[in-house]
This record gives C-alpha cells, sequence and structure tokens, in this order.
C-alpha cells in the first residue's frame, strides 16, 4: 500500500537548510517518492505549528522508510539538522 512521507518544519538557517533541499529531492524519487504538498498554504488546527510542511508519496512505508535510511538521504539530512526543527513521520494509505 502506499504511504505518506510527513514532515513539519520550521528552518532555522535558510542557506544551509537549502543544501538540504537541493540534495533530499533526487534522494525521495530515487525511492519512487514524489511530492504532493511543499510549503504550501496551510491551516493549524491543533499541536505546535511550523511553517513549513511537506508531505511525499512513495509507493510503500518500506520504500519510504528505506529512502530516509539511504546514504543519499542521510546526506541530506545532514544539512538540515542544525539548520532546522522538524517532526517526520511515515504513515501507510488506503489509496
Amino acid at each position: 500500500m502506499p504511504a505518506l512521507w510527513i514532515a513539519h518544519v520550521t528552518v532555522t538557517d535558510p542557506e544551509a537548510y537549502s543544501k538540504y533541499a537541493e540534495l533530499a529531492g533526487p534522494a525521495i524519487a530515487k525511492h519512487g517518492g514524489h511530492f504532493i504538498a511543499r510549503g504550501g498554504r496551510f491551516v493549524q488546527l491543533e499541536g505546535q505549528e511550523r511553517p513549513r510542511n511537506v508531505v511525499a508519496k512513495f509507493p510503500s512505508v518500506e520504500a519510504a522508510e528505506a529512502c530516509y535510511n539511504s546514504p543519499e538521504y542521510q546526506r541530506a539530512l545532514d544539512h538540515a539538522r542544525g539548520a532546522s526543527e522538524r517532526e517526520l513521520l511515515i504513515v501507510e494509505t488506503t489509496e
């Protein structure tokens, strides 16, 4: 079943985070993921608000998790650490 990778992000160092974004996109695509929401308008109803919200769709939970653990994504993530505060989760979808 498909899965969604959902990230809620506050960028604290835009220059470093831009390098993350540059490298993360190809890593996500390599694992069958594609963006369906990326920093668009949102309405925060509960919990901590983060100004950047990203959703990528993957073929499966396993594909999304493999992407996260891949060397390519971990290299990208090195640029996000210290440059952002983030939450990231993977959730299986019914479609």
